[in-house]
C-alpha cells in the first residue's frame, strides 16, 4: 500500500534542478554566441534550441506530476523503452558518419543522441528486473540476462565510438547491482570480463591512449593531445575568486574547444570564478542528498533502485565531468547535466528527473497511519 500526494513532490529537488537549467542556459548563451554567428549567422542559434529542449522537458515534468499509476513500472513501458534505445543504437552505426564518429540518428534536420537514452533506460530495466527477482539476487543465473543486455549495450556505444558513456553507463549499473543486494563476490565474476572488454578497446583505439597520456603529462604536446586540458585549466584559473563576469570570458574565443559542451564548466570557472564553480559544485551536492531522500522514503523496491539510480546518474556524470575540466581526468566527451548545451542529454536527463520527483509523491501507507 502506498499514499500518493499529488503535487506533493520534492520542492528542493525541483527548484535545484531549476536553477540549474537557468545557469545552463545563460552560460550556453555566453560561451556560444561567437561560435553561433560563425556557423550559423544567429547569435542565439545554441541558446534557442536548448531552450526549447528545456521547456519541452520541464512540461513533461509537469505532465507526470499528477500521474497517479507510475507508467515508467510497466512491463510494456520498460521493455519498449529498453528496446527501442537497442534499435536506435544499431541505426546510429548505419547512419553516415558525423566528425567521423556516428553518436546521432538525424532525421528531417534533427539530431538524437540514442546513449543518453540508453542510460536512462538501462536503469529503468535494472530497477524493473531486481524487483521482480528480488528473492533470487543471489543466484549468478538471475543475473545472466541483465548482464547480457548491459554488455549489449556497451558494446554499441564504443563502436559508435563512445567510450566514455559507456564507461560511464557500466558504472552507474554496477552501482545499483550492489543497491540490488547482489553478492560482493559476484562483482569479481562481473569485474574480470568487464575489465578485458574495456582494456581491449582502449588499446585498439590510438587516440585514446593519447589522452590518458595527455592528461598525465599535458605539457609534453601544449598544441596537440594536451592542448583542451591547458586551455582549460587557463580559463579555470584566470576566474580567480569572483571571475570576469558574464560574457568576459577569452577561453570562449576559439582557444578552448567544446566551450558550450564539454567544457562549459571551465567557462563557468572563468566568468563566475571560484564562487561560481563552487555554486555550481553545491547545486549537484543538494540534488544528490535529495535524489538518495527520496530513493530512501520511496514505496518500493522497484521505486528505490530507480530513484537511487537516477540520482546517481546525474551526480555522478557531473562530478566526471568537473574532474575532467579541472584535469583531474583523461577527456571522456561526458557533458554536464542540464548546463552543457546537449538536446538529448538535457531532454534525457529532464525525463529521469519527472520520474525522481512523481516518485517523491509516494509515500508507504503504514497500517494505522494516515
Amino acid at each position: 500500500m502506498e499514499i500518493f500526494r499529488p503535487y506533493g513532490f520534492d520542492k528542493t529537488l525541483f527548484i535545484t534542478t531549476l536553477i540549474l537549467i537557468a545557469i545552463g542556459l545563460i552560460m550556453v548563451f555566453s560561451s556560444s554566441a561567437i561560435l553561433s554567428i560563425e556557423k550559423h549567422e544567429n547569435t542565439f542559434y545554441y541558446f534557442l534550441n536548448q531552450s526549447i529542449v528545456a521547456a519541452v522537458g520541464l512540461l513533461l515534468i509537469f505532465l507526470m506530476l499528477p500521474i497517479r499509476k507510475p507508467f515508467y513500472k510497466n512491463f510494456y513501458f520498460v521493455y519498449g523503452l529498453l528496446f527501442l534505445s537497442l534499435a536506435l543504437l544499431v541505426l546510429c552505426l548505419l547512419m553516415p558518419a558525423l566528425a567521423k564518429t556516428n553518436r546521432w540518428i538525424q532525421f528531417l534536420g534533427l539530431r538524437f543522441q540514442p546513449s543518453e537514452l540508453a542510460k536512462l533506460s538501462l536503469i529503468l530495466f535494472f530497477a524493473y528486473y531486481f524487483d521482480r527477482k528480488k528473492d533470487r539476487m543471489n543466484e549468478f543465473q538471475t543475473l545472466v540476462f541483465p548482464l547480457i543486455i548491459l554488455f549489449l549495450f556497451i558494446i554499441l556505444i564504443i563502436k559508435e565510438p563512445d567510450y566514455g558513456t559507456a564507461l560511464l553507463i557500466f558504472l552507474i549499473c554496477l552501482t545499483m547491482l550492489f543497491i540490488g543486494g547482489v553478492k560482493l563476490k559476484y562483482f569479481l565474476y562481473l569485474g574480470i570480463p568487464a575489465l578485458g572488454l574495456f582494456a581491449f578497446y582502449l588499446f585498439q583505439a590510438s587516440y585514446r591512449l593519447d589522452r590518458i597520456l595527455a592528461f598525465l603529462s599535458p605539457t609534453k604536446d601544449p598544441q596537440g593531445t594536451g592542448f583542451q586540458i591547458i586551455q582549460s585549466k587557463l580559463a579555470v584559473g584566470s576566474g580567480g575568486l569572483f571571475g570576469v563576469n558574464i560574457g568576459g570570458s577569452t577561453q570562449k574565443m576559439f582557444f578552448l574547444p567544446c566551450s558550450h559542451t564539454d567544457y562549459i564548466y571551465a567557462i563557468i570557472g572563468e566568468e563566475l570564478g571560484l564562487l561560481g564553480t563552487l555554486a555550481i559544485l553545491f547545486l549537484f551536492l543538494v540534488f544528490l542528498w535529495r535524489g538518495m531522500m527520496i530513493s530512501r522514503r520511496a514505496p518500493d523496491l522497484f521505486s528505490q533502485i530507480l530513484a537511487a539510480g537516477i540520482t546517481l546518474a546525474v551526480f555522478s556524470q557531473a562530478m566526471l565531468n568537473i574532474s575532467i575540466v579541472l584535469g583531474l581526468g583523461p577527456p571522456t566527451g561526458i557533458p554536464l547535466p542540464l548546463i552543457s548545451y546537449g538536446r538529448s542529454s538535457l531532454l534525457c536527463t529532464l525525463f529521469g528527473i519527472g520520474m525522481l520527483l512523481n516518485i517523491s509523491q509516494r509515500k508507504q501507507n503504514f497500517p494505522g497511519k494516515t
